[in-house]
């Protein structure tokens, strides 16, 4: 499964935006003028365009690490709080979370981003503005661990060697409704689901949500970390490649005909409109896949030969690993 999308900047030209045509109605009848229509010349202006890199939904990348200077301090702090070990797919939110990948989330959801996620798609901000959400974010915990956080408003979340990752702050604990979330996200609540069986059927029956705080950010060490651009990273090789379109193409699979087809023909259209250097970030997902998927290291090695080989135009493409597991 694959999926294309059009990072179109923000650009001055009037005429880039489409409107919808008014419907013809019956309440003014028609007036039957005649005009002397004036010659026109037959030449065609040429369409010149002027981008900047779009704003993160909500108008800041939120990212959540902790200050360098801030490290030991809140190590310490980490060690006196209870802990919760996290799993794969939880590790690999939280690598999606610090990075501001899900902007303008500050942590793991509390209940009423849980609900607003699930019931219309969307998160209203403070200031009253709405972005879309539509992937609840949520760390899971059971009865034994809902018990040993007691009274404590901050919990350490700890990777599978107990090393600490990050702090999570001002918590709030909540009823986990799988079925309903279930039902929500994907539409039914059929057996099969790959997420469904892996992340939440076996996890426990409570939510804990709060402000994250990451120590130490999240590192693979599997040889592709260099391909792990954060959001920050990747706004800055846009600009340095002077891109004033960004394309995206985001797929769990390698690349094949198909795809190379679709990424190179919305490339054309874009140059069609007037943009002069569209970008494509073709966006390998990097979580958590199927257990049938090609696994990672295998697509971007299939990747970079694509690259090698011309099928996609090195010098207007980046390949960066998208952290986030399928859902």
């Amino acid at each position: 499964m694959a999926a294309m999308a059009s990072l179109y900047l923000k650009t001055s030209n009037p005429h880039s935006h489409s409107f919808p045509r008014l419907p013809k109605t019956h309440f003014t009848p028609p007036l039957n003028l005649s005009f002397r229509r004036q010659p026109t010349p037959r030449t065609r202006s040429a369409t010149r365009i002027s981008a900047s890199l779009i704003d993160p939904d909500g108008g800041k990348l939120v990212e959540l690490f902790v200050q360098e200077s801030e490290k030991d301090s809140k190590l310490k702090q980490a060690l006196n709080l209870p802990k919760i070990r996290l799993s794969r797919i939880d590790l690999q939110w939280v690598h999606v979370l610090s990075e501001g990948w899900a902007s303008p989330l500050k942590g793991f959801m509390r209940e009423s981003e849980f609900l607003q996620t699930l019931h219309f798609n969307s998160l209203r901000l403070e200031n009253g503005s709405v972005v879309n959400m539509s992937v609840p974010i949520v760390l899971a915990i059971d009865d034994g661990q809902k018990n040993r956080l007691g009274s404590f408003t901050s919990v350490a979340l700890v990777d599978d060697k107990d090393d600490v990752v990050a702090i999570l702050n001002d918590i709030e604990i909540y009823k986990h409704n799988k079925e309903e979330r279930t039902a929500r996200t994907w539409g039914t609540i059929a057996p099969g689901l790959p997420y469904v069986e892996e992340a939440i059927t076996p996890a426990g029956n409570w939510l804990v949500g709060g402000d994250l705080e990451v120590i130490n950010p999240v590192q693979y060490e599997d040889g592709l970390d260099r391909f792990r651009l954060s959001p920050t990273q990747l706004r800055e090789e846009f600009q340095r490649r002077n891109a004033d379109a960004v394309f995206a193409f985001q797929l769990r699979n390698p690349v094949h005909n198909g795809h190379a087809l679709l990424m190179t023909d919305t490339r054309r259209r874009l140059l069609e409109m007037g943009y002069q250097n569209p970008v494509l970030l073709l966006h390998p997902l990097g979580g958590y896949t199927k257990a049938d998927d090609v696994p990672l290291s295998w697509r971007m090695k299939q990747h970079e030969k694509v690259l090698e080989d011309g099928v996609l135009d090195p010098e207007t493409t980046v390949v960066s690993i998208f952290p986030s597991p399928m859902h």
